[in-house]
């Protein structure tokens, strides 16, 4: 059953990544700079994919792609949750991280064990305390949720997008 729980939960968050980096990929280079809620979306859901990997919860997280709280009244028209990045990132950076944290979600739910599934995953302000098992679930939904953002931006702005992901490119 374990082993039946774990492929499964893989092959739809790795969709779920694999979607996400799709969408990513399709963005044309030329016009990275031009839409930037594009970049934030795909940054924020990038950096949170990573941090709700973290298990167990690390206060200290830290991202490759640095980011910076906007102060209070800046500007965050375009930016998500205060997580502003120090800079642009390119592209190539954003599939980079995306790679890692596919590969780190990857170990994560292959390491699952009847134990680890319900180990809790508490953020030290109190706001989420989840299950292991229901902070992957949460996290897939928040990644197919920027995913589906980013791929409504390609069609509406480039009238292409790329097709539905069914399941992960790869097995367990």
């Amino acid at each position: 059953m374990l082993n039946t729980l774990k492929e499964s939960l893989w092959q739809q968050f790795g969709a779920s990544i694999d979607t996400l980096g799709n969408a990513i990929r399709r963005y044309p280079e030329d016009n990275w700079n031009t839409h930037r809620k594009f970049f934030y979306i795909a940054y924020h859901c990038l950096i949170f994919l990573d941090y709700y990997l973290t298990i167990p919860n690390n206060p200290d997280f830290t991202s490759p792609l640095p980011f910076t709280i906007a102060a209070e009244g800046a500007d965050k028209g375009e930016a998500l949750d205060d997580i502003i990045p120090d800079r642009i990132y390119t592209k190539q950076d954003l599939l980079e991280y995306l790679d890692t944290s596919r590969e780190k979600c990857r170990q994560v739910i292959a390491g699952l064990t009847a134990e680890k599934i319900s180990e809790r995953w508490i953020e030290t302000d109190g706001d989420m305390d989840y299950a292991v098992l229901e902070l992957l679930l949460y996290n897939m939904r928040h990644v197919q949720h920027h995913a589906a953002q980013l791929n409504m931006i390609l069609r509406q702005v480039f009238n292409d997008a790329p097709k539905w992901v069914s399941g992960a490119k790869d097995k367990l």
